[in-house]
């Protein structure tokens, strides 16, 4: 999994590349929690047009990081997730908490 950062003011996007399992979802875990510590993020983006594959480790993260920043008083949005990424998150009730375009 690669991970690519891009901040603009309080707007934090993630763009993942690869697979989103229960391997990487920590790493991911751990560097959005720690930019989101070191600014004032107000809205997190995830940019999925180029992953691969998702699990629940995947939907986990995501989970916990619509928390995390539902807690600071901001949101959070999935951008460009495929058809099949779109399925899982359908499925699990994502799209319930967030805007996925």
């Amino acid at each position: 999994m690669d991970i690519t950062v891009q901040q603009e003011k309080s707007v934090l996007t993630v763009f993942l590349k690869g697979e989103l399992d229960h391997h990487t979802a920590s790493k991911i875990k751990d560097t959005i929690d720690l930019l989101m510590l070191e600014s004032s993020v107000k809205m997190l983006i995830l940019d999925m047009s180029e992953v691969t594959f998702m699990d629940s480790s995947g939907i986990g993260m995501i989970a916990g990081r619509y928390r995390r920043v539902k807690s600071l008083g901001g949101s959070m949005s999935i951008r460009n997730a495929n058809k099949v990424i779109s399925k899982v998150l359908k499925m699990s009730g994502i799209n319930q908490l967030m805007k996925i375009s």
